[in-house]
């Protein structure tokens, strides 16, 4: 670890990095896990810092370990929380920080450590806002097993084509900030649980932050303890609520050297109307489909669930995406939209058949995840089709010029 460093003044100070290690329920792997990082930054990282393990209300021996460790190792410390949350932790610990750049990463060390110092330098120097490590980026190598991949790929897919994300990876437990521009998100922030990255990320980005991104070598926990469909009815939630939101046009009192994102006039608020009524229809669809799912085989229930939510997924962008009211047209407009869900449904009953093809014995929710992978593609050809082709603005006036 290196000594202070000189600042621009010819003062001296140090960049001071805050690791945050987020635990629940850890007893038997916090200890191991806190010194392998310990040993690794003492023997590599060239910068001060901090580890912080943050317990969430642990029921077991977890912040009695905690505490020894913060008593034994000088730069280790150690804080407890009466409420569950890896958000949560992650908004007092880096609210409360004086280091230079916060981040996190999670208990388990899935991610290879060596992605670290390429995860914060770009913050010590100034260049980037935010940064995350890719599981998905092409350099990266990644030893999971199927559910996690499809899971994994389906959210990120289904946040690119419903909220215009370009950040790759929103999941990965391997992130980094600014501390200065972080604590003035925090408080846009709603989410105290596991969709507390996601909307970090949403928000930096609708705010202009730059975000870097880096590969990293990711090998899968196997005891992890995820409820698949909870978290992504979670997510479907949070993801309705931001865009939501996002129609206010309200944004945090950023640094003034930040710039705005520009986009094409009128683009803005259909976007992020669209991601409100595609969530909500996304929400809809998953549950239809798991509901007629115990009543009829996959490819019907996908067709039925798929069918109804087309339409009023076409009525609804109709009304509040792109302004167009009264009964004109109205019955023109879902037929035209009834393209995107033949797309959709070609999509996805392809998907499920080809999942069935590899896995027979597949479960309702691997299909669920396969379905709405690709039914995340097609949203974003019903959101092209819809505003370049069926409410395009020119063609009403030619059909009025007439």
């Amino acid at each position: 670890m290196v000594g202070p460093l000189p600042a621009e003044d010819g003062k001296v100070r140090t960049k001071l990095v805050e690791v945050v290690v987020p635990v629940y329920n850890e007893e038997h792997t916090v200890e191991r896990c806190v010194r392998r990082l310990h040993a690794y930054l003492s023997e590599t990282f060239p910068y001060p810092y901090r580890i912080t393990i943050a317990d969430n209300a642990s029921i077991d021996g977890t912040w009695a370990v905690a505490a020894a460790l913060a008593a034994e190792i000088p730069q280790v410390e150690a804080v407890h929380l009466d409420l569950k949350g890896r958000g949560r932790a992650l908004r007092q610990v880096w609210g409360d920080s004086d280091a230079d750049v916060v981040a996190y990463m999670d208990v388990d060390l899935s991610t290879g450590l060596e992605a670290f110092l390429p995860l914060v330098a770009p913050l010590l120097s100034g260049h980037s806002d935010l940064a995350i490590g890719s599981r998905l980026h092409r350099g990266s190598a990644v030893v999971r097993g199927p559910k996690r991949e499809f899971i994994s790929r389906t959210y990120n897919v289904l946040l690119r084509a419903t909220m215009a994300a370009k950040f790759s990876d929103a999941q990965c437990g391997f992130k980094a900030a600014r501390t200065d521009v972080v604590k003035q998100l925090l408080g846009e922030v709603e989410d105290n649980a596991w969709f507390f990255d996601t909307e970090l990320l949403l928000l930096a980005e609708r705010s202009g932050l730059r975000i870097h991104e880096v590969p990293v070598d990711w090998v899968d926990d196997p005891d992890s303890r995820v409820d698949i469909v909870r978290t992504v009815i979670d997510d479907l939630k949070g993801m309705a609520r931001v865009a939501r939101r996002s129609l206010s046009g309200s944004r945090p009192d950023l640094p003034s050297r930040v710039q705005q994102a520009q986009l094409p006039p009128g683009l803005g608020w259909q976007l992020a109307s669209f991601a409100v009524v595609g969530t909500l229809s996304t929400l809809a669809y998953v549950l239809l489909y798991l509901g007629m799912r115990q009543l009829m085989p996959a490819l019907l229930a996908n067709a039925l669930a798929l069918g109804i939510t087309a339409v009023a997924n076409t009525a609804a962008n109709r009304r509040f995406t792109f302004g167009v009211t009264g009964s004109q047209d109205a019955l023109k407009h879902q037929v035209e939209g009834g393209i995107a869900f033949v797309i959709g449904l070609a999509l996805s009953s392809g998907a499920i058949g080809l999942l069935h093809l590899l896995r027979p014995s597949a479960a309702h929710s691997g299909e669920l995840i396969v379905l709405v992978a690709a039914n995340a593609l097609a949203t974003l050809v019903r959101f092209l089709l819809l505003r370049v082709w069926v409410f395009n603005p020119k063609r009403s006036k030619r059909r009025s010029a007439r």
